[in-house]
């Protein structure tokens, strides 16, 4: 029996996924949760790359630049096949929700059907570097809430995957998103996750229906107190970076 390469069998993962459900979900609160988007194995596949330095173009100390407490890496191209096929698998479906956002919103930006072509376009504005990264939590750690704004070419969805067991590898940690509307006090929303599940969630803002039409909402996201143990999180950031 033939094996399907890691890039196909994350393509196949990817497409088989209910992504009307996630585009209702992305609508209604800002995110949407995908259950069992990779296996326990991969994850600890990707967990342990984070010590292979090779492998990564800097290394950012959350404490030394004020934004919370742990680390995080960001990839160097070429990116490891399963992040590098993640990214590309994931990108078409969220581009036709991010198309829909932007009209609705009056946004006068248009995303590629294929990610090749949407960081063809990055490139050609400046921004070179990659954003896949991987983030460690200890005990104590915490991710301030945040936005990842990097450029003009923006892309407005982005997908982070828990590569750790909760209850088992760590307690707290959670991912925690904020919304503001106009007028209108903070919403939360907590995001419990397993291993290997993703939530998509939007970078910066969002379309919401008014009764006097369409408004934007302004959306940050980060990771609640780790009470204990380690948290390791794989993030798909769409665009490159200066």
């Amino acid at each position: 029996m033939k094996t399907r390469s890691p890039s196909a069998a994350v393509q196949h993962r990817v497409d088989a996924l209910d992504w009307p459900a996630v585009s209702h979900d992305l609508d209604a609160y800002g995110c949407a949760v995908i259950r069992e988007l990779i296996s326990p194995a991969r994850c600890d596949e990707l967990a342990a790359l984070y010590w292979d330095e090779a492998l990564f173009r800097s290394r950012i100390d959350m404490r030394r630049h004020g934004f919370g407490s742990g680390e995080y890496k960001y990839f160097s191209y070429p990116l490891p096949d399963v992040v590098g096929a993640l990214r590309a698998a994931l990108y078409p479906h969220l581009a036709t929700i991010a198309n829909r956002w932007n009209a609705a919103m009056g946004i006068d930006v248009d995303y590629p059907a294929e990610h090749g072509d949407y960081l063809a376009r990055c490139h050609r504005a400046g921004p070179l570097r990659p954003t896949p990264l991987l983030l460690r939590y200890e005990a104590g750690d915490y991710n301030c809430l945040h936005q990842d704004l990097y450029g003009d070419n923006v892309f407005p969805l982005q997908v982070a995957i828990l590569l750790s067991e909760p209850g088992k590898d760590f307690t707290g940690g959670e991912f925690v998103m904020t919304e503001q509307r106009p007028r209108m006090q903070s919403r939360a929303e907590v995001v419990a996750l397993g291993k290997g599940d993703a939530v998509v969630f939007a970078v910066h803002q969002r379309p919401v229906q008014g009764t006097r039409g369409t408004y934007r909402v302004t959306l940050r996201h980060g990771v609640s107190r780790l009470r204990s143990g380690h948290r390791q999180t794989l993030g798909i950031i769409f665009h490159d970076a200066n």
